[in-house]
């Protein structure tokens, strides 16, 4: 089995690619895809790639998600029952 680099752009640790990154990635992968004229071979790494590369962006999302949740309790929590006793 050789090793296709035009398979998987910007191959490499995918730990180290920001969310645009791996979004950029992905939708070249996709477009590759789509466009057809592939190789099995090529087409079964592309598809992995684009499988993990999605699952990079999920993470960076949920990631997100928890930041948000975190920094909206912590805003409920430090003023709203304060002001509510107050009324």
């Amino acid at each position: 089995m050789t090793e296709n680099n035009a398979a998987s752009p910007g191959a490499g640790s995918l730990d180290s690619l920001s969310y645009e990154e791996a979004r950029e990635q992905l939708v070249a992968v996709v477009s590759r895809l789509e466009a057809g004229g592939a190789s099995l071979e090529e087409s079964l790494a592309l598809w992995e790639r684009g499988e993990a590369l999605a699952k990079r962006c999920e993470d960076w999302l949920e990631g997100a998600r928890k930041r948000l949740a975190t920094a909206r309790d912590a805003g409920n929590d430090g003023g709203t029952s304060a002001g509510a006793d107050q009324q």
